[in-house]
């Protein structure tokens, strides 16, 4: 193999990919990220780059610093732009970190606005885990059900943009990237889309991409949560029959599920499962860093949250016991409410507040796959953007979390390059 992969992360969120291609030995340089919102890049960079603002950045006003920002279509929310107003209300420390990020991570920040001419050269691997929103049951629930159309001008239909940003490299005679990893919900093979996902399949065959897709679960691979999910792997073939017929070949051998990949993946010296109890932090301290966690996790008592605890699964229940399940529900963007990935029984000593308390932001960073040191570097770079106001409350990394990919799932996923290497090499 390569002794080194050039990546690009569209929709990059906090980094899944960049930490599963690294934690099965496969050695990357990140050309470049793609991602809007504020918070989900400045942890991308707190967590894979550094916790220190640039000199350069260092060197300037809030003014300038204003200004620079101001060039750039930015969220703080992800869903969206943020106006200059909202820019300026930030602290200088936070701003400093918003272009600190950029700078160190070369964020291209706005889908929309990149240029194929200008892609970095030479990309191996290109993920575009595009929006979910628009596709998925949760989104449908609260009005998102525009799906993937194109020029809906939904968030999930910002696939498009990936579409064109491939096309115009290639009129401008820049190689496409090797390899093309894509991940969302099952419910893109639902009747409502999937004749837009054929027609995004045929797209990429138009370009010299061989594809396939796996429905996949994060349960089957060493994590301990329930989160079906879609991966598509396409890998550039161009007009080579040969190859074209050896890569179509090797998606067949995958079979009709995921127990192939699975299998090769735990078999791997990569795998290394996780229990729910490995990942819970459960601390009888309250003087502990892990009781404030939970304390700022454990809900009022009130009739609407004492729903919350008898209405959802418990993690953890009242004699201590943890629960015999062999995985949780979904991370979704928020725990404080019903339906929730579960509760854990709790008495924290202080009136008026609930006998239980919800998965803390650092647990459901560690249910993704990610570690306590990646939750401990967000809060490194965690400055007030007011008084008694952090850039990274609880709900924001809960937020970030759900919004994530569990690192282990795409770690076997990812493994499959090992076999698609020895393929082309060949040619």
């Amino acid at each position: 193999m390569k002794t080194e992969y050039n990546i690009v992360e569209l929709f990059s969120g906090i980094g899944s990919q960049a930490r599963a291609l690294k934690n099965i030995g496969i050695n990357i340089n990140v050309q470049a990220i793609c991602e809007w919102d504020i918070h989900a890049f400045i942890a991308y960079d707190a967590i894979h780059e550094s916790c220190c603002n640039l000199p350069e950045v260092e060197n300037l006003n809030k003014q300038q610093i204003i200004e620079i920002l101001s060039q750039y279509t930015l969220s703080n929310n992800g869903k969206e732009a943020m106006t200059y107003q909202t820019l300026r209300g930030y602290s200088e420390e936070v701003l400093r970190r918003i272009l600190s990020a950029i700078k160190r991570t070369n964020n291209l920040v706005d889908i929309s606005s990149i240029k194929g001419a200008k892609m970095p050269d030479a990309t191996d691997i290109l993920t575009y885990s595009f929006p979910c929103q628009d596709l998925s049951n949760v989104g449908a629930f609260h009005g998102y059900n525009k799906g993937i159309d194109v020029d809906s001008g939904s968030r999930s239909s910002l696939l498009w943009q990936v579409g064109r940003i491939l096309t115009e490299m290639a009129q401008a005679g820049k190689t496409l990237p090797r390899y093309l990893i894509m991940e969302n919900v099952p419910t893109l093979l639902s009747p409502r889309h999937k004749a837009n996902f054929d027609k995004w399949i045929s797209e990429l065959k138009g370009l010299g991409y061989e594809s396939q897709y796996m429905h996949v679960n994060a349960k089957n691979y060493g994590i301990p949560q329930n989160r079906p999910r879609l991966l598509m792997m396409s890998v550039f073939v161009g007009n080579d029959s040969k190859l074209q017929k050896s890569i179509r070949e090797f998606f067949d051998s995958w079979g009709e599920d995921e127990m192939v990949i699975v299998k090769e993946y735990k078999e791997s010296k990569y795998y290394s499962p996780k229990t729910i109890d490995q990942l819970l932090r459960i601390s009888s301290d309250p003087s502990s860093e892990l009781w404030k966690e939970a304390l700022e996790c454990t809900p009022n008592d009130t009739v609407s949250r004492q729903k919350i605890w008898n209405e959802n699964p418990k993690i953890v229940d009242e004699n201590g016991e943890i629960t015999s399940e062999e995985f949780i529900r979904t991370i979704t963007t928020k725990q404080d409410r019903h339906p929730n990935s579960g509760n854990i029984y709790f008495i924290s000593g202080v009136a008026g507040r609930g006998n239980f308390r919800y998965l803390t932001p650092r647990e459901c960073l560690l249910f993704m796959g990610f570690n306590d040191e990646d939750y401990e570097n967000i809060q490194k770079n965690n400055p007030e953007q007011r008084v008694n106001s952090k850039l990274f409350p609880r709900d924001k990394i809960i937020r970030m979390a759900g919004n994530s990919i569990p690192v282990k799932m795409l770690e076997g996923f990812f493994f499959q390059l090992y076999k698609t290497e020895e393929i082309l090499e060949k040619y």
